[in-house]
């Protein structure tokens, strides 16, 4: 009885958590904002990607930064000259529609054409919040093991595009970040996935590339390119 209670309760929020997120949504197009959600471990390099893209694209973009407790990571985007907004999750691991429904409203969104949202560092806990976005992107370091991308695979399965970063330290921590490419490739075979290291400059012109395609051609036919043709590997 108490199962079957649980199992109610949970699809109450979620259901409740996917008419936000709907919402959420439909403002940013009502306003022709394109959105693109950050998830990824602490430490996989999230918010130096973040950085990187309002350095090196005339975008207007505005930021929606999750976090636990601090705003650190909301402190460093600041200094971009960027308007960003820090949600702090208190106890919880992962940001929500409703959260991010009430960032929205402190953007300037009449004047921005992109944002950005860099959910809690955590690779399970966002799975099953949609927050509104148009592209989800899923930020995997090879420092993390290269046994994580398997160990994780819902976060995969359900996100358009895979960045494997830091691959310029792959020997020195013994992983393999082909293997990587393989594993995201049999959970989700319609991934697009890059290998970046941002510290050496590689990778980041195919992320920026892959955003802006699918800005401008729409998710749904971003998603029915064969992978292959949005995928790029280099060293």
């Amino acid at each position: 009885m108490h199962q079957v209670a649980d199992i109610e309760v949970a699809k109450n929020i979620m259901d409740a958590n996917k008419r936000l997120a709907d919402k959420n949504k439909k403002n940013l197009e009502d306003k022709g904002i394109f959105c693109v959600d950050f998830v990824g471990a602490i430490g996989s390099g999230k918010t130096t990607l973040v950085e990187e893209i309002i350095d090196n694209t005339d975008y207007k973009i505005g930021v929606l930064a999750g976090d636990v407790i601090s705003k650190f990571d909301a402190g460093r985007i600041e200094k971009h000259d960027v308007p960003v907004v820090g949600l702090n999750t208190g106890k919880e691991c992962h940001l929500d529609a409703h959260l991010v429904g009430h960032g929205l409203e402190d953007l300037p969104l009449d004047d921005i054409e992109m944002v950005i949202i860099e959910n809690v560092g955590n690779l399970i806990c966002p799975v099953d919040f949609d927050l509104g976005s148009h592209l989800r992107i899923v930020v995997v370091s090879v420092t993390e093991g290269d046994d994580t991308v398997e160990k994780h695979p819902i976060i995969f399965q359900t996100s358009d595009v895979v960045v494997i970063n830091k691959v310029d330290l792959a020997d020195a921590v013994g992983a393999d970040a082909d293997k990587m490419v393989s594993d995201a490739q049999k959970l989700n075979p319609n991934i697009k996935i890059i290998k970046s290291s941002l510290k050496e400059g590689i990778g980041l012109d195919e992320i920026i590339a892959v955003i802006e395609e699918a800005k401008n051609i729409g998710v749904e036919n971003f998603q029915s390119f064969p992978p292959q043709l949005l995928t790029f590997c280099r060293y």
